[in-house]
Formats: C-alpha cells, structure tokens, sequence
C-alpha cells in the first residue's frame, strides 16, 4: 500500500482499490454473473466479469486476464468494443473502500461460457433488464458508460 494510502485511511478517507469491471456482448445480449458465497465482497449480487487491477497490469490487460478465467473465453473469441474513463463506488460490505471501476464493453462469438469458483449463475439479458437484478454498486451506470443504451 503507498505512503499516500495509508496517510488517507488513517484521517478516515476510503481506501482506493482499482478494478475492472467488462460486459461482453453476444447478439445484442450481455453477459451478467452472480456473485458466489465464496467471494470476499458483494457476496450474492449481480455483476459484469470484474478483478482487481494487479500492479504491472494496465486495466485492458486485466480485463482480457479476468474474461479467460471467469468465463473460459480465449482472446480469439471476444473482439474489444470500447472503454470508459473510471467510476467511483462505494459498497455496503465495504464502506472504507472506494472502488474505483474501470468498465469494458467486449463482443464474443459465443454464448456457451465456463464459469469459475467466484460465480454460481449467469445469464445473457438484454442491456435494459440490468435494473431487475441485484447489482453491485454502479453496474448499471458502468453499463451505460460502454454500451449505447440508445440502440437497444
């Protein structure tokens, strides 16, 4: 943790975690998980393929890591969309951290995914149905950052 983390949490402001959060696209569908009861946050809610961004990783090369571990999904069969500038989100389970989001919009060329230890569902939903789940804080808006709610 920097010098500068430590001096913010000990005058009581959050600590800043960087993550990522991608949404992959498949014929006009996204891709939500839910969290598993395995996982240390945000235990149960919805969410996009997300990660903590490692030190040596710029956010894209963590998005790529994130998608082949939590779905399967090899870097030929997704194709990058966009990107968005950071959000910033707080979490009940967490309220010392901040999180900063950095979100992603991917296409793949399939449907059929593998999921990992960290989700116990998943389901492919059109973009305007995020509203009805359950989310992890700023999904939606991290959503509507990268996908063009316009055209759906």
């Amino acid at each position: 943790m920097s010098t500068i983390n430590r001096k913010m949490e000990k005058v009581g402001y959050p600590k800043k975690v960087d993550v990522v959060t991608v949404f992959l696209e498949y014929k006009g569908k996204i891709l939500i998980l839910r969290r598993s009861k395995k996982v240390r946050t945000m235990k149960c809610k919805w969410a996009g393929i997300s990660g903590y961004i490692e030190n040596t990783n710029s956010p894209l090369k963590q998005a790529l890591i994130e998608i082949r571990e939590e779905t399967g999904l090899s870097n030929e069969k997704i194709k990058f969309v966009r990107s968005s500038p950071p959000l910033e989100a707080t979490g009940i389970d967490s309220p010392n951290t901040l999180w900063i989001v950095h979100p992603y919009l991917f296409h793949t060329y399939t449907n059929q995914i593998k999921i990992d230890w960290e989700h116990d569902e998943y389901k492919w939903i059109n973009p305007r149905e995020i509203a009805n789940y359950e989310c992890v804080p700023k999904l939606q808006d991290a959503l509507g950052c990268v996908y063009l709610m316009d055209t759906i």
